[in-house]
């Protein structure tokens, strides 16, 4: 294994300066190691060997300045730049159903275009595509387009473009599944709770709060989660030092991918012992 790089970043975001409480055993695992803010002009990013995104949530309204950010580190940024720019956008969601992977069926709309409210008894989600923490997002039945499209005019003043996915309904009982991998390999999985409640407003706080537990992934979300860290290792030429796989679990009762984190996921580092040495290896292995 190389030599630990010496001087390491965390890099946050103005409201958790201190980074998130999830991360606060990274430093000692890493041997030592800054929380900086990702945005603060007196910080001296020279100073650093590498620079670990990790609780950056606050860029959704500035994501050309926070990709031309980790443009500027360049390759010491973990995850990598180009990662980055392209993870950014929930729009990658095409490319992923491109490359046959299974994923929740995700219909673009793009500032001047209108919403097209999904036709049958089924709920659907609204969000951007830059986004985080379910900011923005909301939950809708049938008869309410009017209220929908309003979120969508709301996404489009942003500047941002909307995205629509069925609302998978095994959430409510089940949850999502997250499974988190270090330098492509599984590491642990969690249950999040259902987050979007019929007729809420989206939330404005920097991240909606979450029900969380340690699950046991099945054979199946581990095959399908290993599926898309691999195609990311080719796409990107590497496997990256983190990655989440949310996974849902479809009609059918097969999973289905709701999103891939690959920039500035929580990666539930206290609800697996020894995972926050194990993504502390991968990212001195670098």
């Amino acid at each position: 294994m190389p030599e630990p790089r010496h001087r390491l970043a965390l890099a946050t975001c103005a409201p958790f300066p201190d980074g998130d409480a999830d991360d606060h055993a990274l430093p000692a695992a890493l041997g030592g190691a800054d929380f900086v803010v990702w945005d603060d002009p007196g910080a001296d990013w020279d100073a650093y060997d590498l620079v670990v995104l990790r609780s950056t949530w606050d860029y959704q309204a500035r994501r050309d300045a926070f990709v031309a950010w980790a443009t500027a580190i360049g390759d010491r940024l973990v995850n990598p730049p180009a990662i980055v720019a392209w993870n950014t956008d929930k729009a990658y969601m095409d490319e992923l159903a491109g490359a046959g992977l299974p994923v929740v069926p995700t219909t673009l709309v793009a500032p001047g275009e209108e919403l097209s409210a999904p036709d049958g008894p089924g709920e659907y989600v609204v969000k951007p595509t830059v986004s985080a923490g379910s900011r923005d997002t909301a939950r809708f039945g049938p008869g309410e387009a009017d209220r929908a499209a309003a979120l969508v005019a709301s996404i489009h003043a942003s500047g941002r473009t909307a995205m629509v996915q069925p609302y998978v309904a095994s959430v409510d009982a089940r949850g999502e599944t997250a499974l988190l991998y270090f330098d492509g390999a599984y590491s642990h999985a969690i249950k999040k709770g259902p987050l979007l409640r019929p007729g809420a407003e989206p939330t404005q706080d920097v991240f909606a709060a979450e029900e969380i537990v340690a699950r046991a992934a099945t054979a199946a979300e581990r095959e399908v989660a290993d599926r898309v860290v691999a195609w990311t290792a080719q796409r990107f030429g590497e496997a990256p030092a983190y990655a989440r796989i949310d996974l849902v679990e479809g009609a059918d009762g097969a999973p289905v991918l709701l999103e891939l984190e690959l920039t500035e996921p929580s990666l539930f580092l206290g609800h697996a012992p020894g995972a926050a040495e194990t993504l502390a290896r991968a990212i001195l292995s670098l």
